[in-house]
This record gives C-alpha cells, structure tokens and sequence, in this order.
C-alpha cells in the first residue's frame, strides 16, 4: 500500500512537536507496511523518539492507530454549518451532512485507512475495536443525538434515532463507494456524490418525514 495519512490535529495540550512526529511517521507506516508488519520499535525510530517517550504519549499500538482514525474522523464531525439551523429545511441539512460524509468515506487517505483495517483486523482484533470506536462509532452516536432532536422538534419522525442513523449513513456507501475500495477507477465525481446524495435524501425522507 503506497498511500499516506496525513498525520490528525489535536488539542493544544496533545499538539506538542514528539508527539505530532509519532503520529505522522506511525501514520506513514502503518499505510506502507500494513498494521502487523509495524513495530513500536520501528515508530520511535522513524519518529527520532525514545521508546519511553513512544509509550509515554501511547500506551499500545492500537491506542496510536485509533489517535490517527480519530483524526481523520474528525472531519465528519459534524460541527459548525453542518447542524440543522433555524428556518433551514431539513431536506437541505440531510443533504448538507450526507455530502459532508460521502466526501469523507471516498477520499483517499479515508480508503488507505479502510484497507488497512479491512486486511490486519482478522489477525489483530484489536486494530477493528479500535477502528470501530474511534471512528464508525462515534460518528453514529452523533448522528443518533442529532436525529433525537430533530424528532423531538417535530421535523423528522424517528422513534428509533439509531436504527435511522444506521440506515441514512447505509444510504452512503453505494457502488461508487465500493469501487473506491478496490481502486476500480474512475475515481468517484462531484456530479456523482451529489446524485447519490440527493437520493439517498429522498428515499430517507420518505420513510422519517412528517405526514403533511
């Protein structure tokens, strides 16, 4: 595998310069070598650091990979403008977050990632629970809260906020998400995410929206 992670932001408290090269050289192994194949001994090498400070920062290998998923994750945040805000439709703010993570789940980096976890998480089970929390997880459960409200405020009809979350982000990953997967090209388009978005959005709101 020959693409990289660009190494997640932090806090101030966590952004200090050992530390940010840890993640970025670990980041850059992991993607290259796969999961298995990488050592701690070989991440405080590449990163210039003791194996004191290594574990000092890191407690395990899967706590280090899950710091670079919830990096990245945190691009589905779903913070700021993507919320629902008042008067805006909530057709327009479904598609405002569909959008938001189907650029997310087929950018590069988002499917290097993937791959990884996909080819080692049979050997190290580890590597899935930490995907699986960092990740997958904590996006649902924001997701989950957000559809909660929008029941409670009358714009969607949702008794079960996680099983419309688990359905909306399912609309997500169609054939061009697939295709991303195994590098079928062509690399998916901006027309493409927007059709698939906007479909997923009306057949959601068939099934959640308010009766008129």
């Amino acid at each position: 595998m020959s693409e990289t992670l660009d190494p997640p932001s932090h806090p101030a408290h966590e952004a200090s310069p050992k530390r940010q090269a840890i993640v970025s050289a670990a980041a850059k192994l992991f993607m290259a070598n796969g999961y298995g194949s990488v050592s701690m001994d070989a991440i405080a090498r590449a990163a210039g650091v003791s194996k004191a400070t290594l574990y000092a920062h890191f407690a395990s290998k899967d706590a280090l990979f899950a710091t670079i998923i919830g990096g990245k994750c945190a691009a589905i945040a779903l913070e700021g403008d993507t919320f629902l805000t008042d008067g805006e439709d909530i057709g327009v703010a479904l598609n405002k977050i569909g959008r938001h993570l189907m650029h997310f789940l087929v950018a590069p980096e988002t499917q290097a990632m993937l791959r990884v976890v996909i080819s080692e998480s049979g050997r190290f089970p580890e590597l899935g629970a930490a995907f699986l929390r960092a990740g997958p997880e904590k996006f649902l459960a924001r997701l989950r809260e957000w559809f909660a409200a929008q029941h409670e405020a009358g714009r969607l009809v949702v008794p079960d906020a996680q099983i419309a979350a688990d359905q909306f982000s399912a609309l997500m990953r169609p054939l061009m998400f697939l295709r991303a997967m195994v590098a079928v090209p062509p690399s998916p388009t901006e027309a493409e995410i927007a059709t698939t978005v906007d479909a997923a959005v009306t057949t959601f709101l068939r099934a959640f929206k308010p009766n008129s």
